[in-house]
């Protein structure tokens, strides 16, 4: 793929890259929150299933590192403590993959954006998604199913897990690390769903490459940011940022219907 070409020339190449930094200083500071900026953002540029190919590579590489910060043995206790819900986001990942070529642009949009802005404008409201306190198989079945179902057509993954991990009450570190798992081995399954799906190819594989090193310069900045200033303010930056994030999505969603 030559980028020069894309629509916009040189300036949707800034714009892309300027996104992804973006993207990844967000994560490293909240530990979600990548795909949804980057479907959303790159999405304001390109067609929707490009920006979805965009997205696939530097989620797999950022939420490999997240993972394993604290070694592959925590990673592999956090996989055998989520097992359920993992298995079920895997299966419905992969089927919901296929719809890429089906649904229609607004349609497709729309799925992303409606959850997205809720989940944000309740957070910011004091009024977070409420679950069990300690979410039995079933439940975490049916979180995982949902998840997967939203990060086969999209990428994003993230507002169901955040939510089932606050309302278990996990403890800061486990919980960046639970992400980093989660999504990271959404982020392969999703990476093989969509070689198969035909989405992600030879001539959109750059693109995705090209975006890994933005992604993972801004994690880093985001990390060292995280690290300092206390994590609640950027919290509801983040949430504010995906509110607008959101609502991007329904207004193209809605216009391209």
């Amino acid at each position: 793929m030559d980028f020069l070409t894309l629509p916009g020339g040189p300036g949707v190449m800034i714009a892309i890259v300027s996104i992804a930094a973006l993207a990844g200083l967000v994560k490293g500071m909240v530990g979600f929150a990548m795909p949804m900026i980057l479907i959303s953002g790159l999405g304001s540029v390109m067609a929707p299933e490009l920006a979805l190919a965009g997205l696939i590579v530097p989620t797999v590489a950022t939420n490999g590192w997240q993972a394993l910060r604290q070694g592959p043995a925590a990673a592999w206790n956090s996989v055998k403590k989520f097992k359920v819900f993992l298995l079920a986001g895997l299966l419905l990942l992969l089927a919901s993959a296929q719809l890429v070529r089906i649904l229609p642009q607004g349609v497709m949009l729309l799925l992303i954006g409606v959850p997205i802005a809720l989940f944000a404008l309740s957070s910011l409201r004091g009024r977070p998604l409420r679950l069990p306190p300690r979410p039995g198989p079933r439940v975490e079945a049916m979180i995982g199913a949902v998840a997967g179902f939203f990060g086969g057509i999209s990428g994003v993954w993230g507002p169901p897990t955040v939510a089932m991990l606050t309302a278990q009450g996990t403890e800061k570190t486990e919980q960046i690390r639970i992400q980093g798992v989660i999504y990271g081995l959404g982020a392969v399954a999703l990476f093989g769903a969509h070689v198969a799906s035909g989405v992600l190819n030879r001539d959109t594989l750059p693109l995705s490459l090209l975006l890994t090193v933005p992604a993972v310069l801004g994690m880093w900045a985001g990390l060292r940011v995280h690290d300092r200033i206390e994590q609640r303010a950027f919290r509801k930056l983040t949430l504010a940022v995906l509110l607008l994030a959101g609502l991007n999505l329904i207004r193209r969603g809605i216009l391209t219907l």
